[in-house]
């Protein structure tokens, strides 16, 4: 892993336009950026272990990383998949805890580690950026309880299609070329489901005519068939 101090226009740019920080002035996001560290990863490369101490919170810039629990019998269960302009770890710094899951390089990745004084010190005095905190906060864990609901209701072809749906960028109908960010053995550990089950509902919406699927490449030939599908 190599390591340096993050400055620069781009990084504080790339601050400046997440939802977290849109409020900021550009002094309070230079602030931050310059706290920080940058991180570079590559594929494969553990960000931390779980049991570690959280120093911080991370925003993936580039790449993609994996959060999971992992398993004695080698299949660790994927909690989330993150990309560029996430951020994850906040919580932890309110709770002096430990970091519950791994986080892996799943490509090679650019992350700014921002570790607690700067945050700490905007809570305490910019009750917008407070709000934001806390919006985050309940939207992660209200997508969390989506995770729950789905695991425990949702058919494993209702799971991978609003997988898919997620993806689609708010395509109401008609068709959709995506690329899956991501192995298909780490997309059936995140929803909780088999690879073997996950290969066979694909193939079950291909043989429906919902889609086609070429390696990571998957065509949904209309999006609006596919969401009433999934009902």
């Amino acid at each position: 892993m190599k390591t340096s101090k993050a400055a620069g226009a781009a990084n504080a740019g790339i601050i400046g336009r997440l939802p977290l920080f849109q409020e900021l002035t550009p002094e309070q996001v230079a602030g931050i950026v310059g706290s920080s560290r940058e991180q570079h990863f590559d594929k494969g490369e553990l960000l931390f272990q779980k049991g570690d101490p959280a120093q911080g919170f991370y925003v993936v810039i580039q790449g993609q990383i994996k959060l999971a629990f992992p398993s004695v019998h080698g299949n660790d269960k994927v909690v989330e998949i993150l990309g560029p302009g996430q951020s994850f770890g906040e919580a932890l710094m309110f709770m002096d805890r430990t970091y519950p899951v791994f986080a892996e390089a799943v490509t090679d990745a650019v992350l700014l580690q921002i570790p607690r004084r700067p945050i700490h010190d905007l809570l305490s005095g910019d009750a917008k950026f407070a709000r934001a905190m806390l919006a985050g906060l309940a939207k992660r864990l209200h997508s969390l309880v989506q995770d729950v609901e789905s695991y425990s209701v949702r058919s494993s072809a209702q799971r991978l299609i609003g997988y898919l749906l997620r993806h689609c960028d708010d395509v109401e109908s008609g068709p959709v070329e995506l690329e899956l960010p991501t192995t298909k053995s780490v997309i059936a550990s995140r929803l909780n489901v088999t690879p073997e089950t996950l290969s066979r509902v694909f193939h079950e919406l291909k043989e429906c005519g919902l889609i086609e699927i070429r390696g990571r490449h998957v065509t949904i030939h209309d999006v609006a068939r596919l969401r009433d599908y999934e009902q």
